[in-house]
């Protein structure tokens, strides 16, 4: 038997829960929607696993935070921010695409969460969430593969024996003789680049659906950069004689009818954009070619601007949920 004792939640502890609840309280609205869409009947138990989860994450969250007295996010709510019975906006195939993004990203945010996390009931809840991931990537890539849909990394050649590097030219990037590519770098490429047609996929319905023009513009720019950033992958890859993975704009429907908020759908991008910034660093910093670790610093600026931008419309029209922060003591002294 556990005891129980009186330790407040950590800062890392809290805010990896508050981001978790309004990363759910949107996956709920998201998932209800695709719920009442999807048509094929290998995928429909891949979402309504997906939505289960969701409902019971915030459930759990909102105890722990009910219990410490702390205050439960807003976050999304199902008739506010999305209209279930819309037309269909995107495939099946896209649904499926997307759940198997979810738990990629879920494995990568609960891991870190575990790490970050000290106290018992926190940690378990996190260890839960990270094998539940897991099991949902799993899920969604075993369908992929049964309809012949998962598109695989490309291969790579034996070697005879290992070796070692011998000359700086395994650094060389815009000048003198580039070497090939290595695993690594092919691998973030790779997954770079789907996660990007991916993102092309999302943000051109979100486009078609905002309500607002302003939001409608900004979506339109976000495709339009991830469509850039999927080009400069594909290119390296092509260089080196390697398939790049194809975009799946084919899975955007053509409705206009409202679906998701433009508050929900702002959120998501934002969360994407952060996402997508973790991502490129990781890959630059397992780049060792000069030119890579280049393109890298410059498409994380460009997204760092765009995500800039979006968090200053989000502010501007009062749908930026204030996160968990530390105490601002000079306001408290001058009042």
């Amino acid at each position: 038997m556990k005891t129980r004792h009186n330790i407040r939640l950590t800062s890392s502890e809290i805010t990896q829960l508050w981001a978790a609840y309004m990363n759910d309280s949107m996956a709920v609205c998201v998932l209800e929607y695709f719920v009442n869409k999807v048509e094929d009947t290998e995928i429909h138990p891949v979402l309504e696993y997906t939505l289960e989860l969701s409902l019971a994450h915030i459930e759990k969250i909102s105890k722990i935070l009910q219990n410490e007295n702390y205050p439960i996010p807003i976050g999304f709510d199902q008739e506010q921010d999305v209209d279930v019975h819309a037309p269909r906006l995107y495939s099946d195939t896209f649904f499926l695409r997307f759940i198997k993004q979810m738990g990629q990203l879920g494995m990568n945010a609960y891991s870190l969460a575990v790490a970050l996390s000290a106290r018992d009931d926190v940690y378990d809840y996190f260890s839960e969430c990270l094998s539940e991931s897991n099991k949902l990537h799993k899920m969604a890539c075993k369908v992929l593969l049964s309809k012949g849909l998962y598109i695989r990394p490309p291969y790579l050649p034996t070697p005879d024996k290992a070796d070692f590097v011998q000359k700086q030219k395994f650094l060389t990037g815009w000048f003198g003789e580039r070497r090939p590519i290595t695993g690594i770098e092919i691998a973030h490429l790779f997954a770079n680049t789907q996660r990007n047609a991916l993102g092309i996929a999302t943000l051109l319905g979100f486009a078609q659906t905002a309500k607002s023009k302003e939001v409608e513009q900004y979506m339109v720019r976000g495709s339009k950069i991830s469509s850039k950033h999927v080009e400069v992958f594909n290119s390296i890859l092509r260089e080196n004689d390697l398939s790049a993975p194809m975009t799946w704009n084919t899975d955007v429907m053509d409705s206009t009818t409202y679906v998701f908020s433009d508050k929900l759908m702002m959120f998501q991008v934002a969360a994407l954009n952060g996402i997508g910034i973790g991502y490129y660093g990781a890959s630059m910093g397992t780049s060792p070619r000069r030119d890579l670790g280049a393109h890298y610093a410059r498409l994380i600026a460009e997204v760092g601007l765009y995500a800039e931008d979006g968090t200053n419309m989000m502010i501007n029209n009062g749908w930026l949920e204030r996160p968990p922060q530390a105490t601002d003591r000079e306001e408290l002294i001058n009042i």
